[in-house]
């Protein structure tokens, strides 16, 4: 199975590296961007093992405890997490 997760900053939460995105995006001439929100992407290929039951909802349960403990800051970031079988 493989997890696929994606971790954004909260709203409100300041984003100096969208920021500069944005500003970079403007200078090489690409007018319109209001605003870039930057994040990360980390796909896990997971394979059968102690604690996984073989479900996609296990594995989803078995990377969402990734998350909260190393994966994304729970206090400033959300994650959404994908599974595919």
């Amino acid at each position: 199975m493989r997890a696929r997760v994606h971790v954004t900053l909260k709203p409100g939460v300041l984003d100096p590296q969208g920021k500069a995105i944005a500003h970079a995006l403007e200078a090489l001439g690409f007018d319109g961007v209001a605003d870039v929100r930057q994040g990360k992407y980390i796909e896990i290929d997971l394979k059968d093992g102690p604690g996984s039951d073989g479900s996609a909802g296990g594995a989803e349960a078995r990377v969402s405890e990734m998350c909260e403990k190393l994966l994304a800051n729970t206090v400033i970031e959300n994650y959404r997490v994908e599974i595919e079988a």
